[in-house]
């Protein structure tokens, strides 16, 4: 699921907020997979806080850049 969700995000990259060059959108998408890891490793102790946190972490980081 992420393989394919990747290839369709990679398929579609001229529609969002990637066109401002592949290093600023390696360096944006890098810091949000980042925080989404740091919250997963502070709520490791509650796997479905930290999953939840961390899908939600990935999901509005990256909405927010593309659409900004």
């Amino acid at each position: 699921m992420r393989i394919a969700w990747f290839a369709w995000l990679v398929q579609h990259v001229d529609e969002f907020g990637y066109d401002d060059g592949p290093l600023r959108a390696t360096i944006g998408t890098g810091a949000v997979l980042l925080t989404a890891a740091l919250l997963w490793l502070a709520l490791h102790r509650n796997r479905p806080a930290a999953v939840a946190a961390a899908g939600l972490t990935c999901a509005l980081g990256i909405a927010w850049l593309a659409f900004h």
